[in-house]
């Protein structure tokens, strides 16, 4: 009867435990997505390979749907912003160099290494007009935001043209730049002012309504000049030329801003871009987008000075084209590539789901019947609801998964839970382990009760380990605690002889590298 009274010994665990992670973990080297580089992310890569040669300049159609415009070789080909497949091309008998669609999007301009200039209505590509002035190449056509009678052109002979389309004839001839006329933009703010920028590393402001025919104003860059844009304030200008990027404030009298050297190579071309998102910090803000030799391309926020976003493109790129509605992103590269990328909008969205119906008329949307008791989704209603940002949410705890050394942990079984890390292969899981009996203060008994087995294993195990930067501090503490501890043991056993040599010379190495590295900073 006595027998029976005698209580069992039961296994005493914790009720609640985590998983033992080490206190000293590595932080990752590249860092987490901010979200304006996600939202430039988003733009879906899509390449257009079937271009003869280098892409040197690209525009966006200012009217929806916004088709755009590249130039290569001899041609001149339109693209739809939606499909990004070509929908027309027009011939020239030379290279083509540069290209503007009008205000309206009816007429585009385009300009040629033989010194013309064509214009041509898109939707019909009837040549409509030939503007013949220039003596050498034309290098930009531009036709200005608020004006639909005008052009300006700029080339090789170092002349700015002013140019009346309907007459085609040139209402003003611009001299001042010593060097070939390579860029230029017109103001978005008044139609009959423009800023171009030519490889004697200057750009200059023009107005046409000035009768002394000279610059209003005139910045250098210090580098030739590849590319100049307004802003869209109208009172500040971005020009591209080397390795950087310039903001000047013409308000200011030509005042330089700020200087971005980002990239490595020569920027070859510059747009304004817009977050279009429509709410939170980055809604609707202009950004710079740049791209250069190196192939990179690089968003810059002007308002905080600072890159935002970079991408690499497998290519050294040439132009740069952001469509107005913020869904298209098209980049020209030297070998005849355009790395096109496009944002699904809530159109696009609708209409890959329901397909093209055009031929068939409007297909009404099929209606949900609505809820009743004897319904089963009446008494699934809710679920899937999304909480208001007022809600207090009760989250349902996780199942912490532990693996077998935090189960033997969780039961106080140290050694036997030192031993099981051991034999796995991570290191970070044996001084986590290590880590925590140390606080228990259980972590010399368990190297005492070791067998000579387990004892190799700490051994080859503080060999491999041992004079790493991050642990040891902790092992080779711990390493000559064990050698006090066993000393009698390891003299007994060739084994873990061997071990304690292999030992030995890996801390003489890790001595010579010190001293070394000491004699360096000396």
């Amino acid at each position: 009867m006595a027998d029976l009274l005698v209580e069992q010994p039961r296994e005493i665990t914790i009720s609640k435990t985590f998983p033992t992670k080490p206190k000293l973990k590595p932080k990752a080297k590249t860092p987490s997505k901010t979200p304006e580089s996600k939202y430039w992310s988003s733009f879906k890569s899509h390449q257009i390979s079937n271009l003869i040669s280098s892409i040197p300049s690209i525009d966006f159609s200012p009217i929806s749907p916004h088709q755009f415009a590249a130039t290569n070789s001899a041609s001149l080909t339109l693209f739809s912003s939606q499909t990004l497949s070509p929908t027309s091309t027009i011939s020239f008998s030379d290279v083509v160099t540069s290209c503007s669609f009008r205000c309206d999007g009816s007429l585009i301009a385009a300009s040629d290494l033989s010194g013309l200039i064509r214009v041509f209505d898109v939707k019909t590509r009837t040549p409509l007009r030939r503007l013949k002035s220039h003596t050498r190449p034309v290098r930009f056509v531009k036709y200005p935001l608020l004006d639909k009678l005008h052009l300006v052109s700029g080339g090789d002979d170092s002349v700015v043209k002013y140019w009346d389309v309907a007459g085609e004839s040139v209402v003003s001839d611009l001299y001042g730049h010593r060097d070939y006329a390579r860029c230029g933009d017109c103001s978005p703010i008044n139609g009959e002012i423009f800023v171009t920028g030519s490889y004697d590393h200057t750009v200059k402001l023009w107005d046409v309504r000035v009768d002394s025919k000279e610059s209003v104003i005139e910045v250098n860059h210090g580098k030739p000049v590849e590319d100049v844009i307004f802003l869209p304030s109208g009172g500040m200008v971005a020009t591209a030329g080397g390795n950087s990027l310039k903001i000047w404030d013409l308000i200011g009298g030509g005042k330089m801003v700020y200087s971005m050297e980002s990239h490595n190579k020569t920027v070859t071309s510059i747009c304004v871009g817009k977050v279009g998102k429509e709410s939170g910090e980055e809604a609707l803000q202009y950004r710079i987008l740049s791209v250069a030799l190196d192939g990179y391309m690089k968003v810059f926020d002007y308002a905080k000075m600072k890159v935002t976003h970079s991408m690499r493109f497998p290519a050294p790129l040439m132009s740069i084209g952001f469509s107005p509605d913020c869904m298209t992103r098209v980049i020209g590269s030297s070998n005849g590539i355009i790395f096109a990328g496009r944002r699904k909008g809530k159109e696009d969205v609708g209409e890959s789901k329901s397909g093209n119906f055009w031929a068939l008329g409007s297909v009404e949307e099929p209606q949900r019947r609505a809820l009743r008791p004897t319904y089963f989704r009446y008494f699934h209603r809710s679920q899937g609801e999304k909480p208001n940002e007022g809600d207090h949410l009760i989250m349902r705890p996780k199942k912490v998964k532990l693996s077998e050394h935090d189960k033997l942990l969780k039961k106080f079984r140290h050694k036997e839970a030192l031993v099981s890390v051991l034999s796995g292969k991570n290191p970070e899981n044996v001084v986590a382990v290590m880590e925590e009996m140390v606080a228990r203060r259980k972590l010399l008994k368990c190297v005492v009760n070791l067998d000579e087995e387990e004892l190799g294993l700490l051994l080859g195990f503080l060999h491999k380990h041992s004079t790493m930067p991050r642990h040891s501090g902790l092992l080779m503490g711990l390493t000559k605690k064990v050698l006090e501890m066993r000393a009698d043991d390891i003299r007994a056993s060739d084994a873990l002889k061997s071990h304690i040599r292999n030992l030995k010379r890996s801390v003489e190495e890790e001595i010579r590298i010190q001293h070394s590295l000491q004699e360096i900073q000396d």
